[in-house]
């Protein structure tokens, strides 16, 4: 072959290259925007773990993983409320394969402690569906690292959650993690200059800023999946606006934001509805890694499922990197 040639074809295959992964965001597939529970395909002999499946979306999670035959975890803070979830669950599903395990994401210690669990209790891990949440609360709290808990809650914790899963996610045969964002994204920036809102708590600007690491997380992971060859999807969904405790428990019914949430709520989705985003990147063959789901309807409030909206500094990849490098070294934790 001639050098003229090998020049040419040289270039060829670099403007092939190029070409392809400009358009990766054009090959997402839309998913059917009636999708419902009745699509899932069967989940037996899948292990699925859902943080927050106590109450709202991560209940509905858990419920309908489990009538689909799945063996499923709920993680989260209060055992009683574990029980009760459970019997919920069994009472409507009473084949269901679930079982609690308490942990709490303001606390690092507590997160590994329950990776350390899993790691000897399960074979693997086919589903991560990072779903617990905090919504503004009036007051700034912190974690037990010191950390903004709204930072800590809605994404620290899940990234050293992930983390301490990876060895358990990788020996399934098509493992997924589904992390959870929310429409706040879109008024969302990460400050790097204050992570821990200490110069300054505004309650929905720090919900904002979780939400969009969360996004960024999303997608940060599976470049480094692919980079590394891990074999994880890694999605992310959002579920519009529903009626679950996040507002009651965070700015309260009697605050001006819960009072406006309130006047509203006929126009919001149920936790069901809100859930089938996340339903449908944790078990649909068609859900693609990278990808963002959600609602489709007027500000993606409600409606069809759908690709949802990705605010533009979710794609900021140099942003993402730096995120990434900075939580690890915050949480003393060290992907492969």
């Amino acid at each position: 072959m001639s050098n003229v040639l090998r020049t040419r074809l040289t270039v060829l295959i670099v403007l092939l290259v190029c070409v392809f992964f400009a358009g990766g965001a054009l090959a997402q597939t839309q998913p059917k925007p009636d999708w419902s529970l009745a699509d899932m395909p069967s989940q037996e002999g899948r292990i699925f773990l859902v943080t927050g499946g106590t109450s709202g979306m991560g209940y509905e999670d858990a419920k309908a993983l489990a009538a689909a035959g799945a063996q499923v975890v709920i993680a989260a803070r209060n055992p009683e409320r574990g029980r009760e979830a459970i019997d919920q669950i069994k009472e409507e599903v009473p084949d269901a394969q679930v079982t609690f395990e308490p942990f709490d994401l303001a606390d690092l210690a507590s997160v590994r402690a329950l990776g350390q669990r899993l790691s000897t209790s399960l074979p693997r891990l086919d589903g991560l569906i990072n779903n617990a949440a905090i919504m503004a609360p009036p007051e700034r709290g912190v974690s037990a690292e010191g950390f903004e808990l709204q930072f800590a809650i809605n994404y620290a914790g899940h990234f050293v959650l992930t983390a301490e899963l990876l060895p358990l996610l990788r020996k399934s045969d098509s493992p997924r993690v589904v992390t959870l964002s929310s429409i706040a994204a879109h008024l969302g920036s990460i400050n790097f200059d204050d992570l821990q809102s200490t110069q300054g708590y505004e309650p929905m600007a720090a919900y904002a800023q979780s939400k969009l690491a969360d996004l960024m997380f999303s997608f940060e992971l599976q470049r480094r999946s692919d980079a590394a060859g891990w074999g994880i999807q890694s999605m992310a969904a959002h579920p519009g606006v529903a009626v679950t405790e996040l507002v009651a428990r965070g700015p309260g019914l009697d605050s001006e934001q819960g009072q406006r949430w309130a006047a509203n709520r006929e126009h919001y989705q149920t936790a069901a509805q809100g859930a089938l985003p996340t339903l449908y990147a944790a078990t649909s063959p068609e859900a693609q890694g990278g990808t963002y789901y959600g609602p489709t309807g007027e500000r993606e409030v409600s409606g069809p499922l759908g690709l949802a909206t990705v605010p533009p500094a979710a794609n900021d990849a140099e942003a993402a990197a730096r995120l990434w490098a900075i939580t690890e070294e915050m949480t003393n934790t060290y992907y492969p």
